[in-house]
């Protein structure tokens, strides 16, 4: 591991134990403010972007970082700017469940920095303390909350009756979402099963543990299809549309890279040429992760269909 991936462990380490009292309380739960890219920050946030603001200042003085609470801060001219979910997955984490996770990954200064310019991620699980750290270029690693490493293996299936997928459900109207993946969820839902996990890097770190098969999460491509639908996103978001941001994918795309486990856009595109530093709708994106390409084309048919055919019903008046 080079000096910056360090740098990127030990910051998930002190988040991680400053989050990990307040799992499952009901501080934890209180709402605090709202988030730069217009989310909920709930109390277990703030408690974690504190800790963030001081380590960067005391730790990386040099470095600059953007979090979903905050924004970009830090220094002007920086080497190397670190993107960061302190807790990705707040609903999960409030609730003391085990998907949660910090989310960390870097880039460097100057520019307008992409996914593809990605060097180095580290995703920590906080209630286990499990760690998935990725170099570009150089590979990545799991490991257990022990140290223990652990084994990757992605499932070689492409049966979508079969499938074990997570979906991004959070701020995105039912109806709709429901609607667009109807086909998948029937599917899969008997021999298979689907998941509201709450958490786009717990999901997809699943897939090269094996648990999962897949993550959808395609909201951005739904509003390019159907601009209409885009007041019924913000609607159900309390004015803001509320999709995957980069720092919810910035950490796991190296990872997946890295792993060989093919990540997209709702079409399989590459996510390489997305602006990592920003959490509007401008930034957001969709995403299709899957165990193996066979399965992650199958699923891209299936989401294009649903996107294609998609008809809102009337609103009752």
């Amino acid at each position: 591991m080079n000096e910056i991936t360090d740098h990127l462990i030990e910051l998930c380490d002190g988040l991680r134990r400053v989050v990990l009292p307040s799992l499952g309380s009901h501080a934890a739960r209180g709402h605090t403010g709202v988030a730069v890219g217009g989310d909920v920050t709930f109390g277990i946030d703030e408690e974690a972007e504190r800790y963030l603001v001081a380590h960067m200042r005391e730790r990386l003085p040099n470095w600059a970082f953007y979090s979903e609470d905050g924004g970009l801060q830090g220094a002007d001219d920086p080497a190397i700017v670190l993107v960061v979910d302190p807790v990705d997955g707040t609903r999960p984490a409030a609730a003391g469940f085990e998907m949660a996770c910090v989310s960390v990954a870097a880039v460097p200064g100057g520019g307008e920095p992409t996914m593809g310019d990605v060097v180095a991620a580290a995703v920590q699980e906080i209630k286990s303390g499990a760690l998935f750290v990725a170099e570009k270029g150089a590979g990545f690693s799991m490991r257990d909350g022990d140290g223990t490493a652990l084994p990757f293996r992605p499932s070689p299936g492409a049966d979508v009756e079969r499938l074990f997928w997570a979906l991004g459900f959070r701020g995105r109207p039912a109806v709709v979402l429901a609607g667009v993946l109807a086909e998948l969820i029937d599917t899969s839902s008997v021999g298979g099963a689907v998941f509201d996990i709450g958490s786009a890097t717990y999901s997809v770190t699943r897939i090269l543990t094996g648990q999962l098969d897949a993550y959808v999460d395609i909201g951005p491509a739904i509003i390019a299809a159907h601009p209409s639908l885009e007041a019924e996103f913000r609607r159900v978001g309390r004015g803001h549309v509320l999709c995957n941001s980069p720092y919810d994918l910035a950490a796991v795309h190296l990872l997946c890279r890295e792993a060989g486990v093919p990540i997209g856009d709702a079409e399989g595109a590459p996510l390489e040429g997305r602006p990592v530093l920003g959490s509007d709708a401008g930034y957001q994106m969709a995403c299709i992760a899957a165990a193996n390409h066979e399965l992650q084309q199958r699923l891209v048919e299936v989401v294009q269909r649903g996107i294609r055919d998609f008809v809102h019903p009337p609103v009752p008046a």
